[in-house]
């Protein structure tokens, strides 16, 4: 485990956040300010919301920066089995607002060359131009400022 990860837990969940992975989507203090508040320290708050709305929130993560998991295994037995392999499979691409295009489910990309290129269940696809690992997002577009579409 890299040693800047951190954890939080409410009790009833634990938060993981891996900043390596973290590309300053703002989804999660965008709808949840009073758990995810990147201005205060420790930054989150797992008291500021019930559990689901934390869950909520954390699943909007586009890069998987944050995970969770229950405390109680029997709950984390019936978070894996909670969606069916059919939801699983379907593939979705979202356009960040001022960042990346997120894929994610089962898909293959292929350069302009026609190899396919190797990718995850989640793959941010950079949109500014500026990554230094194209096609893929590298975060640069939040210290550059861009403000796509």
């Amino acid at each position: 485990m890299y040693q800047g990860n951190k954890k939080y837990t409410n009790g009833e969940i634990t938060v993981f956040w891996y900043p390596k992975k973290c590309i300053h989507a703002t989804h999660c203090y965008r709808e949840l300010i009073e758990v995810f508040n990147p201005g205060r320290r420790p930054w989150i708050n797992m008291n500021g919301a019930p559990t689901k709305e934390i869950i909520r929130v954390v699943k909007l993560c586009p890069t998987q920066a944050l995970d969770y998991k229950y405390n109680n295994e029997d709950a984390n037995i019936q978070k894996s089995g909670d969606q069916s392999v059919a939801e699983k499979m379907v593939a979705e691409a979202r356009i960040m607002k001022n960042g990346p295009l997120v894929l994610k489910g089962d898909f293959t990309i292929i350069d302009a060359d026609g190899k396919e290129i190797k990718h995850h269940k989640t793959s941010l696809l950079c949109r500014c131009g500026a990554s230094k690992n194209p096609p893929f997002c590298d975060g640069t577009h939040s210290k550059t400022g861009y403000l796509g579409n």
